[in-house]
């Protein structure tokens, strides 16, 4: 866009400046206007990324999101710094959808921006160190000290260190205050260098000179270097990745250096080649992100009762954007997702096919890729920020047409989507909570599907009660798979009574009689068992036995669970932790007892108990690098691991053929959490887990360990007998105004005054109750946890109908009743966060 040309009185040509709307990576509602330099007029265009001043110091990444002529009025409009892009890095659809996520879940734009989009396409800003050019060591009074004098001399030197130079130098952990001595004496000067986080990856490739080309002179080499075989092994290494006797433009590439030193090849003779005009060497930029290509002897068939409910499916998409497809554990829905994926793709559209964990994207790769090879990106956070940059920006150069990722993949800049899949679409792990927004993506995904005019397809075994409410109403396509893929059939379900096992005195360690002994009979026929405790860490916490003390956080209102590993007591919240104590800090007793049991107790029991197994444990602590996930599943496939001990990453979708038994830990505290969906949740993971039983032709068993057999829950697990339990419970949605039939709005209050807090949050609330039916506002109360890092909490609940309600009025309302409660100077400093569709 070029800035207009208007004629004036005096028959002279005026240029109208041009000015950019920026959105900006910061939690401020609206965009901010920028002038753009004649010398970028040409070059700019919505959805490139520009350097900015933002404020009196800082320097930022923002995206134009709009071009004009009309300057703000109420500030002077500051000139853009840099422009970073030839092409724009966002779309218009993708503006569309960041708009409607900041609106809807009560954020900014900015915020959205934030989590959208990768950091290593944010600038980067490093600290450097100069001399002051006033400044005369020779003609300075100033006394220094010997560690000052060795700053100013690297200066003089080398002009410019960075910080993290000045530490290495130093050889001190106090090296900050010599900086900030040397800045008093006006010695130095700090400033910011900025650059991009995101450079492509180059690697080292090695080709042979021009002349070598010729067959004569190959020959003549090789001749040559019988006399010397390491190098001659070099030459042949090469030739055998690079055969330019069959074509001599391949050549022109040469091969990659580590591949060549891979051949057990030695790098001094390498390198003497090098110097002897034999290979040059040359930097060439890789991708960091790649896959195989497809495995063309890899077909999926589909069965006669999954090409049924695949034609429904297709028929279901005529007539509702969205698909619910309700599909019993091991029926074969990945299958049915390639054949749904590969049509997709096959009309040159883009696919999305979402999963709730990192753990289940390593498995579903492997399958993926057979099909779908390198037209195939995976995005989720354990992978780099470059990494991830390449999966973005190989999105809009058209080298991935399908996408596999988490919550975070909704942000992409798709450009025509075809298809968006949410596989496991009950799952929790979709609702961000912190930072905001607080976005579900299985509902952002159908909003961004609407905006490509794609369709969406959901996917479970459980479906969450919105979906499946909503499939009820017609409002979705619904189509059931109840057979499982094959000859496997549903695993059989045993409820182990632990009161009775207490007083029987049968139980051993957390373990029933009942759980043992399947135990011991699946492995020795050399099968394997999976044990499932939603809890991690070796024990929730430790008391003492003579005065009752628990250890608590210091920061939060929290007991510190136990990790054994590490020996700490750990905050799960906040992050603190501490070494275990000795004796008692309020009595002095030395009688320190572990209460309950997490993932890593298990663990330990399970060595014990059968000292010959081979025993893994999957949760947070185990999987914290890069490819633990895939370490712990492919050892899992290949048998290397008896028994898989894991929180709830390992009831999500995996598919293990030697699995025949299940334990299920602690259903009963799930299931008397004080939250309104603790049925539903308990539900969905006790079937989810329980599916991971018997999925081959072997027959599987599931063991569910319980005080309380009567519990009618067990019942509707016993049979997977979903729609029952549905109706069952939903009777209790609609009588006490929860979802599916009424929306929630929650409202978090922070401050680091407990008397500031109930104050604000009350008057908050009469602000509230005063525009709104204050018998849909519950609170304020305080949250479970009501001390989290040194703040204190209050919350508010808002209910809404889910029809009939003015929801962006209502929200206008809640915004300027927090407004109204900042302008009181008392509560100016508490923090409010907004939380739609909360649970």
């Amino acid at each position: 866009m070029s800035k207009l040309e208007l004629n004036v009185s005096n028959g002279d040509r005026e240029q109208v400046p041009l000015f950019a709307d920026v959105l900006l990576p910061v939690p401020i509602t609206r965009l901010f206007t920028y002038r753009v330099p004649d010398e970028l007029d040409e070059r700019i265009g919505i959805g490139f990324r520009v350097v900015v001043q933002f404020g009196k110091k800082k320097i930022i990444t923002g995206v134009v999101a709009k071009l004009h002529e009309h300057p703000p009025e109420i500030y002077q409009a500051k000139y853009i710094i840099d422009l970073l892009d030839e092409e724009p890095v966002m779309n218009k659809k993708q503006f569309d959808l960041y708009d409607w996520i900041a609106n809807y879940y009560m954020s900014s734009a900015g915020e959205v921006l934030n989590v959208g989009m990768p950091s290593g396409l944010k600038l980067n800003s490093e600290s450097k160190i100069q001399l002051n050019p006033e400044f005369e060591l020779q003609n300075s009074n100033s006394g220094f000290s010997e560690k000052e004098l060795r700053i100013i001399n690297v200066l003089e030197r080398d002009q410019v260190i960075t910080y993290g130079e000045a530490a290495r130098i130093l050889q001190i952990k106090s090296y900050l205050k010599i900086i900030k001595s040397l800045l008093e004496k006006g010695v130095i000067l700090i400033f910011e260098e900025i650059r991009e986080k995101y450079a492509p990856k180059r690697e080292v490739f090695l080709r042979l000179k021009k002349h070598w080309l010729e067959d004569r002179y190959l020959k003549e080499l090789m001749s040559e270097l019988e006399r010397r075989p390491k190098q001659l092994d070099v030459l042949m290494a090469y030739l055998n990745l690079v055969p330019v006797y069959n074509d001599k433009k391949l050549n022109t590439d040469g091969a990659r250096k580590k591949d060549i030193l891979a051949h057990d090849i030695s790098p001094s003779s390498l390198k003497t080649l090098e110097k002897n005009g034999v290979f040059e060497s040359y930097r060439k930029i890789v991708p960091r992100f790649s896959l195989p290509s497809s495995d063309n002897n890899y077909s999926v068939n589909l069965t006669e009762i999954q090409e049924k409910a695949n034609s429904e499916i297709l028929a279901k998409l005529e007539t509702h954007q969205t698909v619910l497809l309700h599909g019993i554990t091991g029926s074969g829905k990945t299958e049915m997702y390639i054949a749904l994926i590969r049509q997709v793709l096959d009309h040159g559209e883009q696919a999305l096919y979402l999963l709730p964990e990192i753990a289940l994207t390593t498995q579903i790769v492997t399958r993926l890729q057979k099909v779908f090879g390198d037209h195939m990106g995976v995005y989720h956070s354990k992978y780099s920020d470059s990494e991830r940059v390449e999966v973005w920006k190989g999105l809009i150069s058209g080298r991935f047409s399908l996408i596999v990722g988490v919550r975070s993949a909704v942000f992409l800049p798709f450009d025509h989507l075809g298809l968006v899949i949410v596989d496991e679409e009950h799952e929790y792990s979709y609702k961000q909570f912190d930072p905001a927004p607080r976005y579900h993506a299985r509902d952002v995904a159908q909003v961004l599907a609407r905006i490509h005019s794609a369709k969406v397809l959901l996917g479970t075994a459980t479906p969450s009660f919105e979906s499946y409410y909503l499939a009820q109403e017609g409002k979705y396509g619904y189509v059931a798979l109840n057979e499982r893929y094959g000859k496997a059939s549903l695993p059989q379900m045993i409820f182990a009574d632990l009161a009775l096992e207490r007083k029987q005195k049968t139980i051993k360690g957390d373990f029933t009689s009942v759980l043992v002994d399947k135990i011991a009979g699946v492995l020795s026929r050399n099968e394997q068992v999976i044990v499932f405790q939603n809890r991690r860490g070796y024990a929730p916490y430790i008391v003492c036995e003579e005065c009752n003390w628990i250890p608590k956080c210091t920061n939060c209102a929290v007991s510190l669970t136990f990790h054994l590993y590490f020996n700490q007591l750990r905050c799960h919240y906040c992050g603190h932790h501490e070494r275990l104590p000795v004796t008692c800090p309020a009595c002095g007793s030395t009688r320190l007892r572990t209460m309950g049991f997490g993932t890593e107790k298990l663990e330990e029991d399970l060595k014990l108990l059968f000292p010959e197994a081979r025993i893994q444990r999957m949760d947070m602590d185990t999987t914290r690098r890069k490819y633990s996930y895939q370490k712990i599943i492919n050892d899992f496939e290949q048998g290397d691991i008896d028994i898989l001990v894991g929180t709830q990453m390992v009831s999500k979708g995996l598919d293990f053929d030697h699995v025949t038994l299940v334990g299920v830990f602690d259903i009963d505290r799930m299931l008397h959490f004080p939250d309104f969906r603790s049925s539903e949740r308990t539900y969905q993971l006790a079937v989810q887990v329980s599916g991971r039983s018997g999925r081959n032709e072997k027959p599987g068993e599931v063991v569910i360990q319980t005080a309380n057999l009567r519990q009618p829950i067990l019942h509707y697990i016993s049979r997977q007998d979903f729609p029952d339990f549905y109706n069952h419970e939903i009777e209790d949605r609609h009588k006490y105004k929860y979802p599916p039939f009424y929306r929630l709005i929650r409202i978090t209050l922070k401050h680091k005054d407990k008397t500031t807090i109930n104050l604000s949050a009350h008057f908050l609330a009469e602000k509230i109750k005063g525009s709104f039916n204050k018998h849909l506002v519950l609170g304020p109360h305080e949250p479970t946890i009501s001390k989290i890092r040194n703040l204190y909490l209050m919350e508010l609940i808002i209910k809404m109908p889910r029809n009939n309600v003015d929801l962006s009025n209502l929200k206008r309302m809640l915004s300027d009743a927090v407004i109204s409660m900042k302008q009181q100077k008392e509560y100016r400093q508490t923090i409010v966060m907004f939380d739609v569709d909360p649970y």
